[in-house]
């Protein structure tokens, strides 16, 4: 009976030994599962995160912008404003609707009573006067037009008036002009004071040139210049020095140009290129030409009225074409007057 217990008790102990074993087994196999599963879980949600969409994120992006500065915009400004004409308004003062009464024209000032009375313009007043007033008028070229907004001026030379800003006097100094001007009284000598004396009463808003031409042209300048007081007394030198009355004008002479054909033409192309306002010519009416082929020819009236026609389209506007003229041809005269009055000129004959 006592070994029966004895081996008994045995076999407990070895059973309970087992069964703390087991137990331990089974808490180490389920850590270790637990473990495992936390590292799949957490495998899966990292390889989850890589191939999903990232979530949208908004940012708030300062930018600086530095303004030009203002000075250097200024000076440009003024730059330009130097260049540009100031714009002036010519237009008649006018109502923009019907009104119970109506403003009256301003009234027109003679530009000549403003200026200084000088000796010279008296007398040729009074030569004038002697020797007929015919075609003298009072017709107005396009006032300013083309004058960089200097407005519009009068001015009277030889007897006729005009009004505009810029001028050039055109003077033929061919052997005929200086045998007719001597027999009419009214010699070159006389004309080249009478020049004098206009340059001298031109304000300094009003630009001008000068040009001796016999089929050759001389020009006191290649532009219109300002009359201020160096540009008249450089004028004035010119004349002096440069006048012209030996009836020739060789093309190698200093400050002479020439062209093939040449004669008034090429003069005209050369005046109409400085847009004046008006052109006097001082001329007897007829002008003759060299040809490429070295022969000499009067220039026919239909070439100068197609050039003439076409470089009045080309300027845009009608400039008005003086004419004071000496012992004319009546043909000569009665083209010149025809010329004169379309473009919105004069022609007066000194006899």
């Amino acid at each position: 009976m006592i070994i029966q217990a004895t081996t008994h008790t045995l076999d407990e102990a070895a059973r309970d030994k087992k069964r703390r074993r087991g137990l331990i087994s089974a808490v180490i196999v389920g850590a270790i599962a637990v473990h495992v599963a936390g590292l799949l879980v957490a495998g899966a949600i990292i390889v989850a995160r890589f191939f999903s969409e990232p979530k949208a994120t908004f940012e708030i992006v300062k930018e600086y912008r530095i303004p030009a500065p203002s000075r250097e915009h200024r000076m440009t400004v003024a730059r330009n404003d130097s260049l540009a004409p100031k714009p002036t308004f010519n237009d008649r003062l006018v109502s923009t609707r019907p009104t119970a009464f109506a403003l009256p024209d301003m009234p027109k000032i003679d530009m000549q009573q403003l200026l200084p009375l000088d000796p010279s313009e008296i007398v040729s007043d009074q030569i004038s006067s002697m020797v007929g007033a015919a075609g003298m008028g009072t017709g107005a070229g396009p006032g300013g037009a083309g004058s960089g907004g200097m407005g519009s001026i009068g001015l009277s030379f030889m007897g006729i008036k005009a009004e505009g800003a810029r001028f050039a006097l055109l003077f033929d100094v061919s052997g005929s002009v200086v045998n007719k001007a001597n027999a009419s009284g009214m010699p070159l000598s006389r004309i080249k004071e009478e020049t004098i004396s206009l340059i001298g009463k031109l304000p300094v808003n009003a630009r001008y040139t000068l040009i001796q031409f016999v089929r050759n042209y001389k020009p006191f300048s290649t532009e219109l210049v300002a009359a201020t007081p160096p540009n008249r007394d450089q004028a004035k030198a010119w004349i002096e020095t440069e006048w012209n009355e030996s009836g020739m004008m060789a093309a190698g002479g200093r400050g002479v140009r020439s062209a093939n054909p040449n004669g008034l033409p090429i003069v005209l192309d050369f005046v109409f290129g400085l847009q004046p306002d008006n052109i006097f010519i001082v001329s007897d009416g007829s002008f003759e030409q060299t040809t490429p082929t070295e022969q000499t020819r009067k220039v026919p009236y239909e070439e100068f009225e197609a050039q003439i026609k076409g470089l009045q389209e080309l300027a845009g506007k009608e400039i008005p074409i003086h004419i004071l003229g000496f012992q004319m041809k009546p043909n000569d005269k009665d083209f010149w007057r025809k010329i004169a009055q379309r473009s919105g000129g004069k022609l007066r004959e000194i006899k």
